[in-house]
């Protein structure tokens, strides 16, 4: 009787600390400008952007981590939103929106009205994030505009400086250099004027 109540008394122990809550999960997105969807009834080019490639080793739900130089770490409890793939093609998007002066930009499977006059397609090369110090993006590029049959290519690296030290700051440093990488992508788009 004493060894059944004693085994009794350990399964409802295990079963009490299985209970136990598990780490909670925190989510991030990149943040981007406001901008209204006029799109219908605007003027200018209309940019198709995509595809969009990035490095196997980002394209994770998980945030990695830069800890070393021959070193990352995965974060199980900190993760994007959406792929990391959608959400850099989304903030490109409404980035090059402003900087092309266009309200008419489009991600490579989304319905157009017209055929597109710029096609951008981008090869993020790094995309690296090192807690409480940078978060760098080096990416090249290409510029198709409708009729012709060379793209114009360029490549460009971002650094931003981490304000903080949380997943947060990290990834409101990588809002950052995708704007300014969006800004070098406009300078590519003037250049085809």
């Amino acid at each position: 009787m004493m060894h059944t109540r004693t085994l009794l008394a350990f399964i409802i122990t295990l079963s009490l600390l299985g209970c136990g809550s598990s780490p909670k999960t925190h989510y991030y997105t990149l943040n981007t400008p406001p901008i209204s969807d006029t799109r219908s009834a605007a003027t200018g080019p209309v940019i198709l952007i995509g595809p969009i490639t990035l490095p196997d080793l980002v394209d994770r739900p998980q945030l990695v981590l830069r800890s070393g130089d021959n070193q990352v770490e995965i974060r199980d409890t900190h993760r994007w939103a959406q792929s990391l793939k959608s959400e850099v093609a989304r903030a490109l998007a409404a980035n090059l929106t402003l900087e092309a002066d266009t309200p008419r930009v489009y991600l490579l499977g989304q319905t157009l009205s017209d055929e597109p006059d710029l096609r951008i397609a981008v090869d993020i090369l790094r995309f690296e994030s090192a807690p409480a110090s940078h978060a760098t993006i080096e990416a090249q590029w290409s510029v198709r505009r409708k009729g012709t049959s060379k793209p114009i290519t360029a490549r460009g690296v971002v650094r931003e400086a981490v304000e903080g030290k949380t997943h947060a700051d990290l990834v409101a440093a990588h809002s950052r250099a995708i704007a300014k990488l969006s800004s070098e992508i406009a300078a590519t788009l003037r250049a085809q004027n």
